[in-house]
């Protein structure tokens, strides 16, 4: 468990594929989350828990603090065979699910002040204490959670094409595309070289570019604006492929457009 405060500044995005279930207690400040299909905003006192296996982009709207668990699969198995719990019908398909207030969830956030060393991580003599315990208090609460906790099902062969138009943007390695499409590293690159005839590096690329292109000049976006969410790590690696690949930068488009 960790305690994060005054590490995350304002209009910064990060990039992430989801490992493992993330119980996350915002204490300050607003969160905006994306998961390729539908936006999340999350204000102080909210709280929530990230799907794993998902792909999610975030984007500080202000300084925030926040405290979070990630419930790995290992020690979630363990306590399924602890206490013999069964998996339930999980209706809802959501990357981030709210969780309800209540006073058990409440005074248990109120008691992990104590237990912390440094202000970071929880004291390892307790730790799988705790986890017990905000387990089975959000079971208590949701008991619908079980078949989130305890689906330990893997992603299965999906569409590619389908999966990748959609998430072409999310700044994560080939391997992690590969194993959320349902697919080894060398089949996923064989079956991309089918369905695009080009190799992903430089497909993900182009289909990036060509979308920075588009929202700069028809969405009037500036490159500073959009780097981020198009995967690029930095503006200037951004504005290098896109001069290599149009042949001109995004300053000469927004200046021919000023000019028209």
């Amino acid at each position: 468990m960790i305690d994060r405060s005054k590490d995350l500044q304002p209009n910064i995005l990060t990039e992430q594929f989801i490992p493992d279930h993330v119980f996350v207690y915002l204490e300050k400040g607003e969160l905006e989350c994306y998961d390729g299909s539908k936006n999340y905003t999350f204000k102080e006192g909210d709280i929530c828990i990230a799907r794993k296996n998902r792909l999610a982009r975030y984007k500080v709207k202000s300084k925030i603090e926040y405290k979070f668990f990630c419930f790995g699969e290992d020690f979630l198995k363990i306590i399924q065979k602890k206490h013999n719990l069964k998996p339930v019908s999980l209706t809802t398909k959501d990357t981030f699910l709210k969780i309800l207030n209540n006073e058990l969830l409440l005074a248990f956030i109120q008691s992990l002040s104590p237990y912390f060393e440094n202000n970071q991580n929880i004291d390892k003599t307790f730790q799988d204490i705790k986890y017990e315990e905000l387990l089975f208090i959000l079971l208590k609460i949701q008991p619908e959670l079980a078949g989130l906790f305890f689906d330990f099902s893997v992603p299965h062969k999906i569409d590619l094409e389908l999966f990748m138009m959609k998430n072409f943007t999310f700044n994560v390695s080939l391997q992690r595309f590969a194993f959320l499409t349902g697919r080894s590293l060398s089949a996923f690159k064989r079956d991309f070289k089918t369905v695009f005839n080009d190799t992903p590096s430089r497909w993900l690329t182009q289909k990036r570019l060509q979308e920075a292109y588009y929202l700069i000049d028809k969405k009037n976006k500036r490159p500073s604006e959009i780097y981020l969410d198009l995967g690029f790590e930095a503006l200037s690696h951004f504005s290098f492929a896109f001069k290599k690949y149009f042949g001109l930068t995004p300053s000469d488009i927004i200046e021919r457009k000023a000019n028209e």
